[in-house]
């Protein structure tokens, strides 16, 4: 299984930046998805999940400010991040193989990309 994470960037306050992960060895149309992010000295906190058919979740973090999506046909997951802050600056990662727990815990997903670096600057 591969995943592999795009879209990050440097952006300021404000700005809006879309984040994109591609997954390949899975049946992408049955797998529930997830955002998580670290950022330096802190631990890896869920952002946001999508289950296979579309329900999604959010971190308070997020609520209001990001959209996640999917598209089944391109094996696509998105994280729309609009009205960024510095607070948001973090390593970007996207997760599959959900086996079971909080879906907003990182040790819940079997697999993870490399990660993709968002920086919001003030």
């Amino acid at each position: 299984v591969q995943v592999v994470e795009s879209g990050g960037g440097l952006v300021q306050a404000g700005g809006s930046l879309r984040l994109f992960c591609a997954i390949s060895g899975l049946r992408f149309g049955d797998v529930a998805m997830a955002w998580f992010r670290q950022a330096p000295g802190k631990e890896r906190e869920g952002v946001a999940r999508s289950t296979s058919s579309g329900d999604t979740r959010y971190a308070d973090s997020g609520k209001g400010r990001f959209t996640i999506s999917r598209d089944n046909a391109k094996n696509t997951l998105s994280l729309q991040m609009n009205n960024l802050k510095p607070e948001d600056t973090a390593m970007y990662y996207c997760a599959a193989g959900f086996r079971g727990g909080d879906s907003l815990d990182p040790s819940s997903y079997r697999y993870w990309g490399q990660g993709t670096q968002v920086t919001v600057s003030s």
